[in-house]
């Protein structure tokens, strides 16, 4: 009996242990979303330039994705300029983003971005957080700069900042598009048919006759 549960120990160590890491893996995922300190600095080595055309950087607001390869999980991360975001064991910081003029061709969307993620070294030393990427991250030409992350990849979806001239929104254009026009000149009244002139009486077809005058009597 001792023999036959031997080889049954033997197999199911190696899943206790695959256990223990998932569940270490999804306590991971628990874990709070506070920024260190240390990390929550502003981001360092980011070009960040102000247009003289478009929105202020501080007013404005990218949306990066996050995936982590672990569980194929995406979620979108709306940030501003400065603002750093935690999600498990991975940091990732926003120093700016920028869009291309509306009159440059080819257009371009791009963020300035850091990846910090709490990892070992070594089996043998703690946790600590390790840059794992800085540099702009560009949405139309990905390829050009990538996060290379057995775990997570971030990309940018979007950069929401406007340029002098554009519309809010292609219905608040087409709003305004209208209202400019004139409304036209109005149809002209109808003009009222003239009234028809009195027609004469119908005139007699024939005179009367005279009335036949009494003769003279003649001499008796």
């Amino acid at each position: 009996m001792k023999r036959a549960f031997a080889p049954l120990l033997l197999v199911g160590l190696p899943l206790l242990a695959l256990a223990a890491c998932n569940s270490g893996n999804e306590l991971s995922e628990a874990e709070s979303t506070d920024v260190p300190d240390a990390l929550a600095a502003p981001a360092k080595g980011a070009a960040v330039v102000e247009s003289e055309y478009g929105t202020p950087v501080k007013d404005r607001v990218a949306t990066l994705g996050l995936l982590n390869k672990r569980n194929n999980l995406t979620q979108d991360l709306v940030m501003k300029p400065g603002e750093s975001r935690r999600v498990g064991n991975v940091i990732v910081k926003l120093a700016t983003c920028e869009r291309t003029l509306p009159w440059e061709n080819p257009p371009e969307t791009g963020a300035f971005v850091q990846v910090f993620v709490e990892e070992r070294a070594d089996v043998n030393k703690p946790l600590a957080w390790n840059k794992v990427f800085s540099g702009w991250l560009f949405k139309n030409s990905p390829s050009l700069s990538v996060v290379e992350h057995p775990v997570y990849d971030v990309w940018v979806k979007d950069c929401a900042m406007k340029f002098p001239g554009e519309e809010e929104s292609p219905a608040d254009a087409a709003a305004a598009s209208s209202a400019a026009k004139p409304a036209g000149n109005p149809a002209p009244a109808s003009t009222p048919s003239a009234a028809p002139s009195p027609q004469p009486s119908a005139k007699p077809s024939a005179k009367p006759a005279p009335a036949a005058s009494a003769s003279p009597a003649g001499p008796d």
